[in-house]
């Protein structure tokens, strides 16, 4: 059974976090993307007199088949038997055609640099804009319609571009060529015809496209849904699976795609009722223009050479000027494609540097300082409530208690994922607000509770900690990681590909990759959040002592959950609903008899025995 839009039950997502910017202009548009085109504006002026050189020999070329034609006509009653051929106007007109071609070659030719090399600086810019936007937008941003968003607007450059450039401009240049030919060689009436035809042309086409962005403007935004919940539904193929919801993800994308289908089917029609007008008025036209020509070779003021001229003229004119409608619509499509992609560019940062930014200075391994530190994801929902600790040079302190209370926002704050609404966070005295950001994630380390990989090699992986490190330092890391074993069981070793965000690897072995790849960059600063939660005991015992020795001479923050990895830690801080409810060491917290002691007893009880995931990758 076919299931189509009536399941409205079904809500479709937003094709952006947030509310939907109200469109710019397309001059301003434009005007961001000049910049791009001005870094070659050499090649762009080039292009300029090649497209004019281009447009001088097309328009030559009817001047030139009048001359041979009226040249061919035989007087009547003329006893000449033979008709010797004008072989220099054949050459020139031969050479006028090649020349039309050259120099539009040449224009392309000179002029694909520039094209290319904004395309290419605007999605480096765009890609960059991404990356350096806050951890909010990424949670929230839906990636197949952000994606499609991207691919659109890039390729609309490159539109944009080609049709302004190669087939705007020519047009427009050829119009003021034949309008003053025309004026000049014969009569105004000629000049009028063609100038009412353009103007009632251009009017028609820009009123009835300007009315059918909004349709165009529909389509992209249902398009990006539909990508967006396709993307998202494929990216999260085993749950679907676990809950047996495929029916259910192709109801809801079927929905998408119908909606999409009915804003097509809208656009197609108005663009039917576009191209009808555009060729009712080119027709009108060109029945005006010969039938006053026609006239004036039967009143013998015009040769048939001017008639064919006027053919000629009005043929070279008005097939592309029948394009142009097509060359405007596609103009504005890429443009709201383009501004789409420009939104996205100007979307703010929510964490940046500050003006003046220094690196951070260290000199060895620094002392961590959270400073009544308050922060909460939601203005209206504060989830740390004044917390202060320090974590001394070299040292390890572990923060412990219940899921929800705060500990992996600890990690997200001391990598500036987000600022703190009050207090500070201090590496040897200095805010972190007040360095860079680069600076400040080169001297952290983190193995992560939920590992995500790339969907490439295991070596890969690993060499992402340093990636100039080299296949022999991916291996020493593997080994400290005791994942290398498992890896040369693999038939194709460490060139195993891991697959999408790691999904042919367990959750242990996932995590052992992390592992190694923190190892690997070897920062001042450790972070392990739950670094061992994913595996079975004997392997956490293992990797529990390489991480010891990781973080020997090195400042860790240890965020975890089972108590026994974290024993050895220079202080323990209990965190309950964003307060610090109690800190010591091991053996002091135990003597307290408090709620550490009550979290120990339990697990030791064994009511919180940890399960291990099995592999799949081998």
């Amino acid at each position: 059974m076919r299931h189509t839009s009536s399941s409205a039950h079904l809500p479709l997502p937003q094709s952006s976090p947030g509310q939907p910017a109200p469109p710019r202009s397309d001059w301003a548009t434009l005007r961001r993307l000049l910049p791009y085109l001005w870094r070659y504006k050499w090649r762009v002026l080039a292009a300029l007199l090649f497209m004019v050189a281009a447009k001088l020999a097309n328009v030559g070329v009817p001047v030139l088949l009048k001359e041979l034609v009226d040249a061919m006509t035989i007087a009547p009653g003329s006893a000449q038997a033979l008709l010797v051929v004008p072989v220099a106007l054949l050459l020139a007109y031969g050479l006028l055609r090649l020349s039309t071609s050259l120099f539009t070659e040449l224009r392309e030719l000179v002029f694909a640099k520039a094209t290319e090399g904004a395309t290419r600086s605007i999605a480096l810019q765009v890609f960059g804009h991404l990356h350096s936007l806050s951890l909010r937008f990424h949670l929230e941003r839906q990636t197949g319609g952000m994606t499609r968003d991207i691919e659109r607007g890039t390729r609309g450059v490159q539109s944009l571009i080609s049709y302004s450039l190669y087939s705007i401009v020519p047009t427009l240049i050829e119009v003021t060529m034949v309008l003053t030919l025309l004026g000049t060689r014969f009569d105004m009436g000629y000049v009028w015809i063609t100038l009412a035809a353009l103007v009632l042309y251009v009017f028609f086409t820009v009123t009835v496209t300007e009315w059918r962005t909004k349709f165009r403007r529909e389509m992209n935004e249902l398009e990006s849904i539909g990508q967006a919940r396709a993307v998202d539904s494929l990216l999260n193929y085993e749950t679907v699976k676990y809950f047996n919801n495929e029916g259910f993800e192709a109801r809801r994308y079927d929905q998408a795609l119908e909606r999409l289908r009915k804003a097509r089917l809208k656009s197609q029609r108005t663009l039917s009722l576009l191209n009808t007008g555009q060729q009712l008025v080119i027709a009108v036209a060109l029945v005006a223009m010969l039938w006053r020509a026609t006239q004036g070779v039967a009143d013998g003021h015009m040769t048939l050479g001017d008639l064919v001229m006027v053919n000629a003229f009005m043929i070279q004119l008005y097939i592309p000027l029948g394009f142009l409608g097509v060359l405007y619509r596609e103009i504005k499509q890429s443009l709201t494609d383009l501004e789409k992609m420009f939104t996205l560019m100007e979307k703010e940062r929510e964490i940046d540097d500050a003006p003046g930014a220094r690196p951070l200075q260290l000199d060895g391994p620094p002392a961590v300082r959270f400073a009544d530190v308050r922060f909460g994801y939601e203005p209206a929902r504060e989830i740390l409530h004044g917390i202060s600790f320090e974590i001394p040079a070299g040292k390890t302190v572990a923060v412990v208690g219940p899921s929800g209370s705060g500990k992996s926002t600890l990690a997200r704050l001391l990598y500036r994922f987000y600022d703190v609404g009050s207090g500070a966070i201090l590496i040897n005295g200095q805010d972190i607000r007040q360095v860079t950001q680069a600076s400040l994630r080169q001297a952290i380390g983190i193995v992560p509770q939920d590992t995500v990989l790339f969907n490439d090699s295991i070596e890969y992986n690993i060499l992402y900690g340093r990636p100039d490190a080299g296949h022999e330092a991916a291996v020493a890391a593997a080994k400290a990681a005791h994942i290398h074993a498992f890896i040369e069981r693999l038939p194709q070793g460490y060139a195993t590909v891991v697959g999408e965000r790691g999904l042919k690897l367990s959750g242990g072995e996932k995590q052992r990759v992390a592992i190694a790849r923190t190892l690997l960059k070897d920062p001042p600063i450790l972070i392990f959040d739950e670094a061992t939660s994913a595996l079975d005991s004997a392997n956490e015992r293992a990797i529990q002592a390489e991480l010891r020795s990781a973080a020997r001479g090195k400042t860790a923050l240890v965020i975890a959950h089972r108590l026994s990895t974290v024993v050895d830690a220079h202080e323990i801080l209990v965190l309950e609903h964003g307060h610090i409810v109690e800190r010591g060491a091991h053996a002091e917290l135990l003597a307290r008899g408090g709620v550490y002691a009550g979290m120990w007893a339990l697990q030791q009880s064994g009511a919180e025995a940890p399960a291990s995931a099995p592999s799949s990758a081998a």
